[in-house]
């Protein structure tokens, strides 16, 4: 497990510090964590995976857990995920009719076009 943090932490370039002081987490656990003295509790480890917006399977194991049907829903979930406007059609649209969603589709359709001129 700490490898795959410290690899998540380096890609990010961020600091033991400022992952501590970002989720109130007593940096000594991550030394006493790299040491082997200490395991991580299961709510600091869920804090850690939202921190660097994995899933707390990939932290522990290093691999996504196979939640989807193709790797084009995959794609298309962590596309919601990472991007909250996005994110925020797909919540405002799980409501909708599908004729509202088809005037909205055309609305988007419309005003890419009018972008693109």
């Amino acid at each position: 497990m700490w490898e795959i943090f410290e690899k998540l932490r380096l890609d990010r370039n961020v600091s033991l510090y400022q992952i501590g002081k970002d989720l109130g987490i007593n940096p000594s656990l991550f030394s006493n964590w790299k040491a082997g003295r200490y395991s991580p509790k299961q709510d600091k480890l869920q804090k850690l995976a939202d921190y660097f917006g994995v899933s707390l399977e990939y932290l522990m194991t290093g691999q996504e857990p196979e939640y989807y049907v193709n790797a084009e829903t995959a794609e298309m979930a962590q596309e919601l995920f990472e991007n909250k406007d996005l994110r925020l059609l797909f919540d405002a649209a799980r409501d909708a009719s599908p004729e509202d969603l088809q005037l909205v589709h055309q609305m988007l359709l419309a005003l890419k076009q009018k972008e693109g001129k």
